[in-house]
């Protein structure tokens, strides 16, 4: 067989995403030139086979289900509610509306299920307000796609669920497993951002701290939305439902609080929040389908092999693996759009860490950690071109500005691989030690 043969395919998704072709056609193509070069070994219609086998999962079921329930809580007026809420818990602190902006997006976090979503609500809402209230642009673009990250963490996430599959993990635990990293990166935020905003004077929207009463009538006015994660821990901790089942039940739940909790949705909206949920899940599923089409074709070549042969011979301590993993994933990550390297990579590290015994709950919130980091990081970051986009934001203003977080960042990612307690504890905790759904 050929150099051509083996490597042509890869090469060509290479070229495309130089291209600046969307990853998922890029995938979808190279992939598609794997089955014509070898049309002769392997039937072309295997190609829509393998590319239709990548939806075959009742793990995904959820995938759609959560989408949806953060669409309905986007058009029912929670956003609202959780932004008063944030301004009695950090108005009066140093860069309030930036410090708003990250403890909303944690807020959301449990609500969304989607990063990208976060990011462009966040960018128009208090992106333009900062932009107006004297903030930097490019620091408005930074913080909002920044705090959209925490989502990736806080259940239900659409990366967890992705990874779940992949891997064969619990998605419940991954849930519980995402709550404290996600908290952690929440709060490395804002002490990165009270730095900067104390030293570019960057104003308390507050006086003073809110009283007691204000925080207590933000509190109940937001208590239906907070709910929400609750009901997820409880249903599938108890086993009232399986974690796929939770993405029907939330909905559901969810439909019940906007109808008859907060009374501003109709159901007249149905049908364009129906069509939103369809069009944000086609996304992810296609890039699913395209991606275990191209997963064959690693496979095929033993790809997955050659690179765990390649790291298990450089060391079988696990602490020092995971470290290895994570630098080749922060390379990878600024060329490759994170959802894609999740998709492409998960199969590929899955044997490797088995082998030196690194768990898969915790590597699966490090893995996703390190990927999320991606979309704030330049050239590829797929929340900075969202954050930006809205805000008129230059890629080298951009790049100046995140600086300081992706800093912080790297800390984290170490401390939540160093320390996999950070991770472990809660589903532990909730599931128990040999819990298995």
């Amino acid at each position: 067989m050929t150099l051509f043969h083996l490597a042509g395919p890869s090469l060509l998704v290479v070229v495309l995403f130089l291209l600046s072709t969307p990853i998922t056609w890029a995938m979808a193509i190279g992939a598609f030139a794997f089955f014509l070069i070898n049309m002769d070994m392997i039937p072309l219609a295997n190609f829509a086979q393998e590319m239709a086998e990548g939806s075959q999962s009742v793990s995904l079921l959820a995938l759609p289900l959560f989408v949806l329930a953060g669409c309905i809580m986007n058009a029912s007026g929670i956003t609202r509610r959780l932004l008063a809420l944030a301004d009695v818990l950090v108005g009066h602190m140093t860069g309030a509306l930036a410090q708003m902006c990250t403890v909303l997006g944690t807020l959301l976090g449990g609500l969304t299920a989607s990063a990208n979503a976060d990011a462009a609500m966040l960018a128009k809402t208090l992106g333009v307000e900062m932009s107006q209230r004297g903030y930097s642009r490019a620091f408005a673009a930074v913080i909002t796609s920044s705090a959209a990250i925490i989502t990736s963490l806080i259940p239900p996430s659409i990366g967890l669920i992705v990874y779940g599959f992949l891997a064969e993990t619990s998605i419940g635990r991954l849930f519980a497993a995402g709550v404290i990293p996600g908290l952690v990166l929440a709060t490395g935020l804002m002490v990165t951002t009270y730095f900067i905003a104390r030293k570019r004077g960057y104003k308390p929207l507050r006086k003073e701290r809110a009283t007691r009463a204000e925080g207590v009538r933000a509190l109940i006015d937001g208590l239906w939305a907070l709910s929400i994660p609750v009901v997820i821990f409880a249903g599938t901790r108890y086993g009232l439902f399986t974690t796929t089942e939770a993405g029907a039940v939330v909905v559901v739940y969810v439909l019940f609080v906007a109808v008859f909790g907060y009374r501003e949705f109709t159901f007249r909206q149905i049908p364009e929040v129906l069509a939103e949920a369809v069009r944000d899940s086609a996304v992810v599923m296609i890039m699913i389908c395209a991606a275990a089409a191209f997963g064959f074709y690693l496979a095929w070549e033993q790809v997955p092999q050659a690179m765990s042969g390649w790291l298990g011979e450089a060391t079988d301590n696990p602490l020092l693996m995971l470290l290895l993993i994570n630098v080749l994933l922060i390379v990878i990550g600024t060329a490759i759009e994170g959802s894609a390297a999740l998709i492409i990579l998960t199969p590929m590290l899955i044997p490797i860490i088995d082998g030196v015994g690194i768990d898969r709950v915790h590597f699966g919130v490090v893995f996703i950690t390190n990927l999320t980091i991606a979309g704030i990081t330049p050239p590829v970051g797929g929340l900075m071109y969202i954050s930006s986009m809205v805000l008129k934001v230059p890629m080298m203003a951009y790049a100046r500005e995140v600086l300081p977080y992706l800093a912080m960042m790297m800390v984290i990612l170490v401390m939540l691989s160093m320390f996999p307690q950070l991770s472990l504890w809660l589903p532990n905790l909730v599931y128990g030690t040999t819990a298995v759904q």
